[in-house]
């Protein structure tokens, strides 16, 4: 159950972190608001699963999703770049956490 409340805690992660983008620096409400949400419920998901979590893996794990997942909607929905460099490297996150899942 601790995996599951890391992996919800990282997707939220992605929302804050992709809200903080249209907040427009706190000058919107609703997505500040949204923003600020997600946020308190990532920490509380992460805190949940730091119970039974090494701090280092669930971290690690934590803004591992939450890095690899902005990366991706940046390039889906914001027109990042989407060189093969970069999925690359996205996909060595990805890698990483799964390793630290395999291994804890």
């Amino acid at each position: 159950m601790h995996w599951l409340y890391l992996f919800a805690a990282g997707l939220l992660e992605i929302v804050w972190a992709v809200g903080l983008k249209f907040t427009q620096g706190w000058t919107r409400l609703w997505p500040s608001v949204g923003t600020v949400l997600a946020m308190a419920v990532s920490f509380f998901l992460l805190a949940r699963a730091l119970q039974h979590i090494p701090i280092g893996t669930a971290y690690a794990v934590w803004t591992g999703i939450g890095a690899a997942g902005t990366a991706l909607l940046g390039m889906l929905l914001l027109g990042e770049s989407a060189s093969p460099l970069r999925l690359l490297c996205v996909a060595l996150i990805v890698a990483g956490i799964i390793g630290l899942r395999v291994t804890t």
